[in-house]
């Protein structure tokens, strides 16, 4: 092994360092971590990951994140060398976004009043587990089984928990999920049962349920797998290598994503980042995140109150403040999307330092939006879920405000598939929604 990869603290003015080997979250002034490396990757490497997708009977290559594992080397092994990968990279047999690139869908390019040549939308819920958590969980389990952790600890809304069960069992790891009770879709819920984790209810919202599991992680010594984990943003990083790989590396003008834990939105702004230092990008594309109306809190912030990244030197007041109205006025987030119905982003300045990077904006929609959204994909042959609605939906609104341009390159990513089988029933059977083919006699 090498010394390339270490921990280090997000706000400059900080800047403290760990090794990898750490099992922290965050420093011990309680700011947010990143996993940082010391050499430029050579752009070589982009015929090598072209050469992958023949995997030759790897497993490390059929993988749409260990693919790129040069570019995500944290455990800092020969990743020439299959001995090596088996003992470290853990992998559902090359799955984890083995199927994910993005797609042409010329139904929901008409529904947003775009070229077709310019919308690409790449659909995560091909994933093992059925969504985009799959590519952080591959490689936050690696670490955990790097440092010898037995105990993975998350709290969930459901997909969270599926992708955790899933790649827990298979390393023969205990997991304890921890849920808000009654606010989980049980398609998802299943999962985590299916796949043997301990489920903790939590009465609350997914915010309560997360600050659970976080104190019961340390009390416990447990290893927290979301997506504040920065070894789960590195997986992550993956959804972007695989669009912008798939676009001949010629980088498109707009990336836009659900906006819920911001998790996506941090790795991607990081990808972008590292993507651009290195030389392998001649431009950064733009981030738009996509909140629900009802759990909006990134964008009240952003538009709003004009919270900024500022170069590292965020207002956090304006944050406090913000939460604390929403606890005096008993506003808690309400929205049919579960998976993006969060209040506290524990993503936000990883979030905002994404935005800031990449000149980013933040859109809300409404559930019905959403629905029209989810609805148009499932047209066009696809399948995703409520929350990654939010992506066409978003686009569509931001078209028409002419933020985002007709004959721009958008990248759209779906973040999962289907969980919640009373959505698209209920949703079809209501004739006055704009997709819906009600049932007949």
């Amino acid at each position: 092994m090498n010394d390339n990869a270490y921990l280090k603290c997000i706000d400059p003015s900080c800047g403290l360092e760990y090794p990898i080997s750490s099992k922290n979250i965050e420093c011990e002034r309680g700011h947010l971590l990143d996993v940082k490396y010391k050499k430029t990757p050579s752009t070589d490497l982009k015929e090598l990951f072209y050469a992958r997708r023949n995997p030759q009977g790897s497993i490390f290559n059929e993988s749409g994140v260990w693919r790129f594992r040069e570019l995500i080397n944290f455990c800092q092994i020969d990743t020439t060398n299959q001995e090596e990968c088996s003992k470290y990279l853990v992998s559902l047999d090359g799955a984890e976004g083995r199927q994910s690139k993005p797609y042409q869908m010329s139904k929901v390019a008409n529904f947003i009043g775009m070229n077709h040549d310019s919308l690409w939308l790449q659909p995560e819920g091909y994933n093992p587990s059925g969504s985009f958590k799959d590519n952080g969980m591959s490689t936050a389990i690696t670490h955990a089984k790097m440092i010898n952790a037995r105990k993975i600890i998350c709290a969930s809304t459901g997909n969270t928990s599926a992708a955790a069960a899933m790649f827990t069992a298979n390393e023969n790891m205990e997991c304890d999920v921890y849920i808000p009770a009654g606010q989980i879709a049980p398609g998802k819920l299943s999962q985590a049962y299916q796949f043997g984790a301990q489920i903790i209810q939590v009465q609350g919202n997914f915010d309560d349920a997360l600050a659970k599991s976080l104190k019961d992680a340390k009390e416990r010594d447990g290893y927290t797998v979301n997506s504040i984990n920065p070894f789960r943003i590195e997986g992550q990083k993956t959804i972007p290598y695989r669009a912008i790989e798939y676009l001949n590396w010629q980088a498109p003008d707009w990336i836009v994503y659900p906006g819920g834990a911001l998790g996506n939105i941090s790795s991607c702004g990081k990808a972008l980042m590292e993507l651009y230092e290195w030389g392998w990008i001649k431009k950064i594309p733009r981030i738009a995140a996509i909140n629900a109306d009802g759990a909006s809190t990134l964008y009240d912030l952003y538009n709003g109150s004009n919270l900024r990244w500022n170069k590292g030197k965020p207002d956090t007041e304006i944050i406090k403040q913000y939460y604390h109205d929403l606890d005096k006025k008993g506003i808690r987030p309400k929205t049919k999307a579960t998976a993006i119905q969060i209040g506290r982003p524990a993503n936000i300045l990883k979030g905002l330092r994404s935005l800031e990077l990449t000149n980013g904006v933040v859109e809300k929609v409404s559930d019905s939006e959403m629905l029209d959204g989810m609805s148009i994909v499932g047209l066009n042959g696809f399948d995703c879920e409520m929350a990654s609605g939010a992506t066409p939906a978003g686009i569509k609104k931001l078209i028409e405000k002419e933020i985002i341009k007709k004959d721009d390159v958008v990248v759209g990513i779906l973040t999962g598939r289907q969980k919640d089988s009373s959505l698209p029933v209920d949703y079809h059977n209501n004739p006055a929604n704009r997709f819906a083919i009600p049932p007949r006699d």
